[in-house]
């Protein structure tokens, strides 16, 4: 295997942990909030339907 595809594929996993790691943050917030709050952005009623990363 060449040297800069297993760099490639680091960064390419280190990527995706970010990411997950950022939608979970963002949905403990988000039902961290009042539920007045929640209800009027449409949480989680317009995003039930996305994982739920918990």
């Amino acid at each position: 295997m060449n040297p800069l595809n297993v760099v490639r594929s680091i960064r390419q996993y280190t990527g995706k942990m970010q990411t997950l790691r950022n939608q979970a943050r963002t949905e403990r917030y988000l039902n961290s909030l009042p539920a007045s709050i929640r209800k009027d952005i449409g949480w989680p009623d317009r995003f039930g339907k996305q994982t739920s990363f918990q």
